[in-house]
């Protein structure tokens, strides 16, 4: 069983305070059943054990009174905020739901937990966190302002408590997560007091020794910064009150993360940073006469002080897009140290102190779709309420026109409303994308079709066999992925092209049809082909039947030859040696064909050139004749394939005087007197007759082709043995 959920002294002591505390604060705005409803959901919710301490052994009613004590003081939130948070511990839990809440408290209540209990599922799919794309997603994700409010209030409060805890993983988990995430997310919305404390307390918890080098220069210093400050604010007091201004001023010193930041992009020790305070003038001002009250302190400042021209910022002519407006200059005071005056309002400094107001195109970051609005609604918000009740109504409405989705490993990805999974694809990379057969969106299997949207966790599935379409044209929506499909098509139509070339190419050679572009070019052109690329490609579609254009191309090269008249030069590269009668010899060699048949007509085989002592077998071609292969013909498997009942066995019975032609294929080095001694070998032997020899050259190697008529298969054993023991011969084989 379960140790029983049990409240310390001092943590009941705790949350009585607090809870009497906020209902004084937000008493005005509570309904008249809230209080009595949810102090008896507490109550059962401890007294049944549903609640539980989270890793760090926190009590989770006390955090959450602490929380709340947090959006109530530092942000302004009132009822519904603050039960949702009191609630969010027993929904997570399953111990009442979000309809039950709707039920009891409201749907402003119950739109809040909806957005908590989001959130959560987005941290189920381990997001990588640092990351502005998935701080962008949580804003749109929320649905309600307050979600985000609250999280950041939490976190905050977090950061307070872990201070002691043993569980050093979860709290550097933690401390890493408010660097990252929830310091820029106070950021944007102009919290600045949180986002400095979450900014200082994860440099303490990550960067111990930092924090504290910091802080104890800090102390070693405040005596001399404090008289300093003094020196410089004293003549300045003065002069304000002469001029009837009513105001208070203050030193702000630097906080410890920005002096580190600082010291980290200077590289630079403590000593060298120089503005490690502002002198802050908070004057108490009409609203209609705020920025001529500002302008006038200004005046006063700089008449005593020499200032920076190039160091002035105006925020009070053009306010920055998150509503901040102050008027910054930095003089040169005594001992010549040069000092940063901020200047503003009581109204401005609340509203920079405790803004709700995002804090979007401040350095560099630009607005994007929707925001603009949204910040001025905002602005206007604070400006016009006393209280921030108008909150508990206000829906974000950002990012209408983009989706952010997952990898399954976490990172996140932007993209239009209305992009599919073959963007998503594209996305990660090109091959993925021109392999995509489909996805996985949080686990469901859908089409590469399928539109994607905010929060889906998407898987790619491919295959080795797919290929980009056309059609893929009209899927995509990005750009990006629009010319990674235009390339991917261009490229796999160069590769079809290369292998339909290497496949007519191979056929010739198993024909024994020499290849020849240019006559290849004209056959080409004279099928009505504009591009070779088409050619080939209908070639690999196989809308083109090799055998067909094979024969075209024979016809053409025959037309060609008996029009051509005298025949040109040719090099001695392609010189051919006739040593021998061209006429074929007749064969009287005896071959026993299927069951035990002799006499039977028969051919020998173009493509391999069977000789006495091969392994053969019978091919009966379609006009009935028979064709004898050798069993290791390069067409023997694809005849065996496709037509194996035409098939006979063959082998050799007797033996007259036949020859036969072979081809050797010779490779080596380009010596002189090589070809002489591959010649000289064959001429030595009366039995041998060279027909032809063909040599071509190229970058010091030679490669032969010689055809020679010889009688069996010992024979030609016998003179690849020979030819392979001339010196610079590097291979010799049968082709």
């Amino acid at each position: 069983m379960a140790d029983r959920f049990e409240f310390t002294h001092q943590e009941k002591a705790a949350s009585l305070l607090l809870y009497s505390t906020l209902k004084e604060k937000i008493g005005p705005s509570l309904l008249p059943d809230d209080e009595k409803k949810i102090r008896g959901h507490l109550a059962d919710s401890v007294k049944q054990n549903l609640i539980k301490r989270d890793v760090f052994g926190l009590n989770p009613v006390l955090f959450g009174f602490q929380t709340a004590m947090i959006v109530v003081d530092e942000i302004g939130l009132k009822r519904d905020a603050v039960l949702a948070i009191l609630l969010h511990p027993s929904v997570s839990n399953g111990y009442v739901s979000i309809d039950e809440v709707r039920e009891q408290f409201g749907d402003s209540v119950a739109r809040i937990l909806h957005g908590l209990e989001r959130i959560a599922d987005l941290y189920a799919k381990n997001p990588v966190i640092e990351s502005e794309n998935f701080r962008n997603l949580l804003l749109s994700f929320a649905e309600d302002m307050r979600v985000i409010l609250i999280m950041i209030a939490d976190r905050v409060n977090l950061m307070r408590q872990i201070r002691d805890t043993e569980n050093t993983e979860a709290k550097m988990r933690v401390s890493e997560e408010a660097a990252y995430l929830y310091a820029p997310l106070a950021h944007k919305l102009g919290l600045y007091k949180l986002k400095s404390e979450l900014e200082d307390l994860s440099l303490k918890y990550l960067e111990h020794d930092a924090y504290y080098m910091i802080k104890d220069k800090l102390n070693a210093t405040k005596q001399a910064r404090d008289a300093y400050i003094s020196r410089f604010i004293e003549p300045i007091q003065k002069r304000l009150m002469d001029a009837g201004l009513r105001f208070h001023m203050k030193g702000r010193t630097k906080s410890i993360h920005s002096i580190w930041q600082k010291m980290k992009k200077q590289k630079c020790a403590f000593e060298g940073i120089y503005d490690l305070f502002a002198i802050r003038i908070i004057l108490d001002s009409p609203q209609d006469k705020e920025k001529m009250q500002c302008w006038q302190a200004y005046s006063i400042v700089t008449d005593m002080y020499q200032p920076n021209p190039k160091r002035l910022r105006d925020w009070l002519s053009v306010p920055k897009s998150n509503g901040y407006e102050s008027l910054h200059i930095t003089v040169l005071g005594p001992e010549q140290k040069w000092v940063e005056v901020q200047i503003r309002t009581e109204r401005m400094d609340e509203i920079a102190e405790r803004g709700v107001a995002a804090h979007w195109r401040y350095k560099g970051i630009k607005g994007e779709s929707g925001l603009d609005e949204w910040l001025t609604n905002i602005r206007n918000i604070l400006e016009t309420s006393d209280d921030l009740q108008v909150m508990d109504q206000f829906k974000m409405d950002l990012y209408e026109d983009e989706v952010f989705v997952f990898t399954p490993k976490g990172d996140l990805f932007k993209f239009p409303k209305g992009a599919t999974v073959l963007d998503f694809a594209y996305h990660i990379h090109s091959k993925i994308g021109s392999s995509c057969t489909g996805a996985k969106i949080n686990n469901k299997i859908v089409t590469l079709r399928e539109e994607l949207h905010s929060g889906d966790q998407v898987e790619i599935l491919t295959s080795s066999t797919q290929k980009p379409k056309q059609a893929w044209l009209n899927i995509v929506k990005t750009s990006r992925a629009k010319a990674k499909v235009r390339l991917a098509l261009k490229e796999t139509q160069v590769k079809e092209g290369q292998y339909a070339k290497e496949v007519i190419e191979r056929k010739f050679k198993n024909r024994k049809i020499e290849f020849d572009e240019s006559t290849m070019a004209r056959l080409i052109k004279k099928m009505g082909f504009k591009e070779v690329s088409d050619f080939y490609r209908q070639i690999a579609d196989g809308e083109l039947d090799t055998n067909e254009v094979i024969d075209k191309y024979v016809e053409l090269q025959s037309k060609e030859k008996s029009g051509a008249g005298d025949q040109p030069a040719r090099s001695a590269e392609e010189f051919n040696f006739n040593a021998a009668n061209e006429m074929s010899v007749p064969n009287d060699d005896v071959l026993v064909i299927d069951r035990n048949l002799k006499g039977i007509d028969y051919q020998l085989a173009r493509c391999c050139q069977p000789i006495y002592g091969d392994d053969v077998f019978g091919f009966v071609t379609v006009n009935g004749g028979i064709k004898i292969h050798r069993t290791d013909c390069p067409n023997a498997a694809e005849l065996r394939k496709r037509f194996g009942y035409r098939i006979v066995k063959a082998r050799w019975s007797g033996k007259g005087s036949s020859k036969y032609s072979i081809t050797l294929r010779v490779i080596g080095n380009d010596d002189i007197g090589i070809v002489n001694n591959l010649t000289s070998i064959i001429s030595k032997d009366e039995r041998l007759t060279l027909r032809s020899i063909s040599i071509d050259s190229n970058d010091g190697l030679f490669r032969g082709n010689l055809v020679v008529m010889l009688e069996d298969t010992s024979r030609l054993e016998s003179l690849i043995k020979r030819l392979r023991t001339v010196k610079g011969v590097k291979q010799v084989e049968r082709i």
